[in-house]
């Protein structure tokens, strides 16, 4: 794929080779950052598993201590009182069968969705339209939960989802360009710890095999995984 001016010449801001501290990857990413719009920041960090087994799939959550940059829509599939509780939360739709009907007639306008346990059995019926898309609510990332006020205010205060794909590469945003370097540095710290916690028993040999962070439309810096780890240990 060819590329930008605007890329080659951020990209001459980097040494190819050189592995980054965290807080000097993440300044570079905002120098290296030359879109007219607010670009994401997302991290992608290559693990040494082998997500073919169980044991060895990361997934979990995190709530990000200065959020996204993106306020995330959710649904809540509850009855009664807990439904009450989620709308009162700022859930921006809340039902049972009902909203069931409406995501098997093609309606997806949202990008969490969270579920009381009594209603699994219901929710279940949509794993072939919400599983693929990873919006199923699962008990792994706190989405499956009687305690709906609270999922829902982590999920808009900036809770982020990570899963480790088919070849053990696990994407997250932190952040935008726009936030302070020091608040993208604090996302990026805390989810990393949260990674690091994730490590299943099961894999062998170094887990963190790179680290790479950059802005939608910039380049990637490599971040050395060695600093992170002392970075946490601290």
């Amino acid at each position: 794929m060819p590329r930008g001016k605007k890329y080659k010449d951020a990209a001459k801001l980097l040494e190819r080779s050189k592995l980054y501290d965290p807080a000097e990857a993440i300044g570079l990413v905002k120098q290296t950052a030359t879109a007219k719009f607010d670009e994401t920041v997302e991290a992608a960090i290559r693990l040494g598993v082998d997500p073919r087994h169980a044991d060895q799939q990361v997934r979990g959550a995190v709530v990000l201590p200065n959020g996204t940059g993106k306020t995330a829509r959710c649904i809540v599939f509850a009855k009664a009182d807990k439904a009450k509780e989620a709308a009162e939360a700022g859930a921006d739709a809340v039902g049972a069968e009902d909203l069931v009907q409406r995501i098997q007639e093609g309606w997806l306008d949202f990008d969490v969705a969270v579920a009381t346990p009594d209603m699994m059995g219901m929710v279940g019926k949509l794993g072939r339209i919400l599983g693929p898309k990873g919006l199923m609510p699962n008990p792994k990332t706190g989405t499956v939960t009687f305690d709906v006020k609270n999922a829902v205010r982590e999920i808009k205060a900036g809770k982020i989802e990570y899963r480790t794909d088919k070849v053990g590469i696990i994407h997250a945003p932190i952040g935008k360009v726009s936030f302070d370097e020091g608040k993208l540095l604090e996302n990026f710290l805390v989810f990393m710890e949260a990674l690091i916690k994730a490590k299943p028993a099961g894999a062998k040999g170094q887990y963190l095999k790179s680290v790479t962070v950059a802005s939608t439309m910039g380049p990637g810096i490599k971040v050395n995984p060695v600093r992170l780890t002392a970075t946490k240990e601290k």
